[in-house]
């Protein structure tokens, strides 16, 4: 089969494109024929090496985690999936599956669930990493409720689009940061306020809130601990946290690893169906073209999710 692969730490131009063996299925495993698959900023981090101190890696390293696709064959263990499943979640090789960016992957059935009923392959898999940190967040963490007000950092990136839409149907007030060219797309979103990160600072047009969801990290890390409501919680895809800041403002405060979860997943899948959720595609690429797709990526802010199409 083919896969997208990397055997050094680098810039996109260490992706190729080789022939490698077909994963086989284990006891508690399935075996997915890749319809498509989704870049997340974390791939890149590690590929260029940021955290291989933390999470080594032993090459060659197929890329990739979200994924959709259908199970072609399931391990004697399984009983939650069967052949012919149309399903997405996370195969990251980090979670004990052989990574998504290939034709075909092994995943856990833990981190896997049926896709919406109501997508495309291309749009289910923009979905599982950003959809299931947007609930963990918004829900497990923060436990947003009616009318509280919440700060949303990237309203238009993979994660921040899908929490405004979460938040919105939690019937939060949302405001949220986006770049200039990007103001209407929060807004169609459902955010109630945006403020251009480019002409403001979102410190002095915010203040008081219930929580802060932080999906951009740099600055917007503290900063952000100042405009919170005694008592409230701020929530960060990225970090560090400067504690002293967290117990001057009485705040709660915490960088979120998020759990790709069955749970989860069918959640994500139900508010999908419901409308709840639109999924928000930038732009596609086939697999051929992985390494121009990780450019593309860092390049640029994509108003969503950036897609591989695996299987036509």
């Amino acid at each position: 089969m083919k896969a997208a692969q990397y055997s050094q730490y680098g810039d996109p131009t260490v992706i190729t494109l080789n022939e490698v063996d077909k994963p086989a299925v284990t006891d508690d495993t399935i075996l997915v024929e890749v319809a498509a698959a989704s870049i997340n900023p974390f791939d890149f981090k590690v590929r260029r090496g940021y955290m291989k101190d933390a999470m080594p890696l032993t090459f060659p390293v197929t890329i990739g985690g979200d994924y959709s696709g259908k199970v072609i064959e399931v391990g004697s263990n399984v009983t939650e999936f069967q052949v012919g499943d149309e399903l997405y979640g996370q195969a990251s090789i980090f979670g004990g599956a052989t990574g998504s960016m290939a034709e075909f992957l092994q995943a856990k059935t833990a981190s896997s669930a049926k896709k919406p009923k109501n997508t495309t392959f291309e749009e289910a898999a923009s979905l599982p990493l950003t959809g299931v940190s947007a609930i963990q967040a918004l829900e497990d963490h923060i436990n947003l409720q009616k009318d509280q007000k919440i700060l949303i950092h990237g309203g238009t990136g993979g994660i921040g689009s899908i929490a405004i839409q979460i938040a919105k149907h939690l019937g939060a007030y949302v405001i949220t940061t986006a770049g200039t060219e990007n103001i209407e797309i929060a807004k169609a979103l459902g955010a109630d306020e945006v403020i251009d990160y480019k002409m403001d600072k979102f410190e002095d047009k915010v203040s008081e809130v219930d929580a802060v969801f932080d999906t951009v990290g740099g600055e917007a890390v503290n900063k952000s601990l100042g405009i919170l409501k005694k008592g409230g919680i701020f929530v960060s895809m990225n970090g560090p946290i400067n504690e002293a800041m967290v117990t001057k403002y009485e705040v709660t405060a915490l960088v979120q690893n998020s759990q790709t979860t069955k749970e989860r997943l069918e959640k994500l899948a139900f508010y999908v169906e419901e409308g709840v959720v639109k999924p928000q595609v930038d732009k596609v690429f086939p697999l051929s073209e992985t390494a121009k797709a990780y450019e593309y990526q860092e390049n640029n802010h994509p108003k969503g999710k950036v897609v591989i199409k695996i299987k036509e």
